[in-house]
């Protein structure tokens, strides 16, 4: 069957359909990673985005194991070449299939370097994935113009508070959307874990007495998380050690004053180079954000630039003056470098004091 990518700029790609033949409006985003299209199905910081995956040949290798979450987030999904035999041992199922099963529409076939570029040139836009072959652009241009991601942390989240077992340092995560390799990297030190959902209030929070407090990833605007920012705040203000990761590093740099900005295209892949500003050290990271830190008006007497990104400049963390509390944009729990930045999860039960 037929299937369409429509952008916000009268652009149309022709393709296969390959997931469920559904109608979708959201956000075009690109990722440049050469493995691990399961992860990035699976990552709930995609919720309100399509994704388009520049390497050629996507689902050689199935579904598998590899999840960040008990399901796919992304609204729609794009590739050049779907592999329609996948070859694993550990391979559970194909792509499309999955993608039918979580009523996710996908196309494949199309021009994904044509695509990819245009949205490097113009920047991220919206666009609509059909499978209706009568579509009237002039009907539909105007509705993808006007669509926003919202408020997808309050989806991505989950619904209520639950323990993943420890004999180490408790820490408290925030789930903004978190992938589960974070608590998983958490568990491996030895920490119990307690998950709270996006909304829970800092006094509930801190009257646990964590030894540690996480803020997760998560997907869209940080500025429309102004409740959440209220009670970071908070947080902020508290002595407990704190260790924030991609949307909880914009949110706590918001909730100390700083201000984010969207991105032209973001950084989404596994090859992203971030230079410690403290060892002048370079790192290979994964990353997935479309908004960013603003430097420009970071009050030094709150906090300084501990990262930054080597391709365009761009704050990729922070460590915060006078307090217990670093946050950075990339992500430590993946493994791009392979295991390059795990490093800071050893950062962050020290400062918790350690194991002991």
């Amino acid at each position: 069957m037929k299937a369409f990518l429509i952008l916000e700029d009268k652009t149309v790609f022709t393709g296969t359909s390959i997931g469920a033949e559904t109608e979708v409006i959201s956000e075009i985003v690109f990722n440049t990673s050469m493995t691990g299209y399961l992860e990035i199905l699976t990552d709930p910081s995609y919720a309100g985005q399509a994704v388009v995956m520049t390497y050629p040949l996507i689902g050689n290798y199935g579904i598998t194991p590899d999840m960040e979450s008990q399901k796919p987030w992304p609204a729609g999904y794009i590739v050049r070449e779907l592999s329609r035999m996948p070859s694993n041992f550990r391979c559970q199922g194909k792509i499309q299939d999955f993608l039918k099963e979580h009523r996710i529409p996908g196309i494949a076939g199309i021009d994904t370097r044509a695509l990819t570029k245009k949205l490097r040139e113009k920047g991220t836009m919206n666009g609509m994935i059909t499978t209706d072959e009568h579509f009237d652009l002039e009907e539909i241009i105007p509705r993808i113009s006007a669509y926003t991601t919202g408020d997808v942390v309050s989806k991505a989240t989950c619904s209520t508070k639950y323990v993943l077992p420890g004999k180490g340092k408790k820490v408290a995560l925030m789930d903004f959307g978190a992938k589960d390799h974070i608590a998983k990297s958490l568990q491996q030190r030895g920490c119990e874990v307690t998950v709270h959902p996006a909304g829970t209030s800092a006094e509930e929070i801190l009257g646990e007495r964590p030894d540690g407090i996480m803020l997760s990833n998560g997907p869209g605007d940080p500025k429309e998380c102004a409740k959440i920012i209220k009670e970071i705040k908070k947080l902020y203000q508290s002595q407990v050690p704190i260790f924030a990761i991609c949307l909880g590093h914009q949110l706590m740099a918001l909730a100390a004053g700083a201000d984010t900005y969207k991105m032209k295209y973001g950084h989404r892949g596994g090859n992203h180079p971030v230079k410690d500003l403290t060892t002048g050290r370079v790192y290979i990271t994964s990353q997935n954000h479309g908004y960013v830190v603003d430097e420009r008006n970071l009050d030094p007497t709150v906090a300084r630039p501990a990262f930054v990104n080597v391709n365009d400049g761009t704050n990729e963390g922070l460590e915060y003056v006078g307090k217990q509390i670093f946050t950075v944009q990339f992500h430590p729990e993946a493994c791009p470098g392979p295991m390059d930045s795990s490093f800071l999860f050893d950062r962050f039960i020290a400062m918790m004091g350690g194991n002991q």
